[in-house]
């Protein structure tokens, strides 16, 4: 009897491989494989999608790059190298490279359609003193990050700026998701407190 419990439990066990990696499924992209590529793109889209859309701030453009992103990895694919990293991580670079060019891009066009007089701007809109202030704001952030724990501000960087999940940082940092939690919290809390920003 136990025999036949054990058997069947093997036979359970061995009919669910376990869930494919995107270090796996990249490869398998890299092949030219369109099953692994839409395996890949529900793995990795959310992740995508909210990194772009915290630097781009605009739904609809976001969503186009992301499409662009994922064309990108499904014609890179046979680039992506093990050694210099994680397949997650590779397309997340991508993305920030490919978003921070919109920006750039937007910003160029909107400059240049200010200079030729096409685009009438707002009488109090003064842009050097708007890219000052972003400036200052970027720098009190970086100040106010230093001032936190390692631990915590590594929370804080996976969560808002690599847009990781709570579990996902856990298995990144190989610690309990409630500890990742905590650090998380702890950090807000602190960075909120150095910044002073009042809830």
């Amino acid at each position: 009897m136990l025999a036949l419990v054990e058997r069947d439990t093997e036979a359970w066990s061995s009919a669910e491989p376990a869930p494919a990696s995107p270090d796996d499924m990249l490869a398998r992209v890299a092949d030219g494989d369109q099953a692994a590529f839409s395996e890949l793109y529900d793995a990795l889209s959310g992740r995508v999608l909210g990194l772009v859309t915290r630097l781009l701030r605009d739904r609809a453009q976001s969503e186009e790059v992301t499409q662009e992103i994922f064309l990108e990895v499904w014609q890179q694919a046979a680039r992506f190298d093990r050694s210099r990293g994680t397949a997650a991580s590779w397309v997340l670079t991508m993305a920030h490279r490919r978003a921070v060019d919109r920006v750039r891009a937007s910003q160029s066009s909107h400059d240049r359609d200010t200079k030729i007089g096409i685009r009438d701007l707002e009488s109090g809109y003064d842009q050097v003193s708007e890219s000052v202030e972003i400036r200052i704001e970027h720098e009190r952030v970086s100040r106010a990050l230093g001032k936190l724990t390692e631990f915590q501000r590594q929370a804080v960087q996976l969560a808002y700026y690599g847009g990781y999940s709570h579990s996902e940082m856990a298995e990144r940092l190989g610690v309990p998701i409630g500890t990742v939690k905590t650090r998380l919290r702890d950090g807000m809390i602190r960075l909120r407190d150095e910044m002073g920003v009042t809830s």
